[in-house]
């Protein structure tokens, strides 16, 4: 009996996500010796023709890491869906946007002026853009298009199962796997490798009535005048954890940060930055609006930091430009 087929991509996004399946550690040799590995560019050499050559459906999984920000990450993305049985969100760039998805903030223009002519590294006076048609005397060279926002995977094309975390943690990885190669899958539609907690379920510091009189930035706060067992939103230090899927066992506050927000907004929670945002300033204990102004402009990045990782996938999903 031939074995099923796999294959990973990844789109826009830092590619951890690829380097977090080899945490499984050794159950990479029980997925080597059950599942052929087709397609994989970050190891593999095969090409998109190759792809293209595939009959529909011949890849029984694919787990697409990245969000769609250019031409061929949505040209793979809708290639990968022709030729794939199942078709993974993995990570939380291809689920929400993640850090790639904040470029929404800006346009493409600016972006690209940045980058290419004011980055503090660019050669001072050039005007060179990448150009996606270049005539050569050996042939037409393209470059991919860049979208004017990013957008998650399944905004393009149709996702079978999502599966959040920046990067998914390994025993998360394994159950999915291990699901897909047993046929084991849950129904069509399902958040994988979570569960229906929050990360404040899921964390074992103590927690009391929250009631905020400042806001302090983590890298500026002492690691020892944090305390080990106390809430670290009660302390003050931002923490996103009362509104995100738990799964990840809380990984981040075990070790005095808060909670970033990778594995998404919990169930129920349409939009998680409206969410925090709201849940933040409930916590304020003041009812003097220029003392909770104060206080909420501690708060130096907003949008980092309640839409960390789902500006691209919430309901506002890009600035807004008058």
């Amino acid at each position: 009996m031939p074995k099923p087929k796999f294959a990973v991509y990844w789109a826009a996004s830092c590619g951890g996500c690829e380097i977090a399946f080899l945490d499984i550690r050794e159950k990479i040799l029980d997925f080597d010796a059950a599942a052929d590995l087709v397609f994989c560019p970050c190891l593999l050499d095969t090409k998109y023709k190759d792809v293209e050559a595939m009959a529909d459906g011949e890849i029984d999984v694919t787990l697409f890491n990245g969000g769609i920000r250019n031409e061929e990450n949505l040209h793979i993305a809708k290639l990968l869906r022709q030729k794939s049985k199942v078709l993974v969100a993995f990570g939380s760039c291809a689920f929400e946007g993640c850090i790639p998805g904040l470029a929404n903030l800006t346009t493409k223009s600016e972006i690209l002026d940045y980058v290419y002519r004011k980055s503090p590294s660019v050669e001072p006076g050039n005007t060179t853009f990448p150009q996606t048609v270049t005539e050569t005397p050996a042939g037409r060279l393209t470059l991919p298009d860049l979208f004017e926002v990013l957008r998650p995977l399944d905004h393009v094309v149709d996702v079978d199962y999502r599966m959040p975390g920046c990067p998914p943690v390994a025993e998360q990885i394994w159950a999915v796997a291990e699901a897909a190669l047993t046929g084991k899958l849950p129904p069509k539609g399902a958040l994988v490798g979570v569960n229906p907690k929050t990360v404040c379920d899921e964390c074992k510091r103590t927690k009391e009535e929250k009631k905020i009189k400042a806001f302090r930035r983590p890298h500026l706060v002492d690691p020892r005048d944090i305390d080990p067992v106390k809430c670290l939103l009660e302390q003050g230090i931002i923490c996103n954890g009362p509104a995100i899927h738990a799964g990840c066992g809380a990984l981040c506050p075990q070790v005095n940060l808060g909670c970033r927000g990778c594995y998404g907004p919990a169930d129920g929670i349409q939009d998680v930055g409206a969410k925090l945002a709201g849940a933040i300033a409930s916590i304020i204990d003041s009812d003097d609006p220029a003392e909770i102004q104060a206080v909420a402009d501690q708060i130096v990045d907003p949008v980092g930091t309640f839409y960390r990782f789902g500006l691209a996938g919430s309901l506002v999903g890009r600035r807004i430009r008058s």
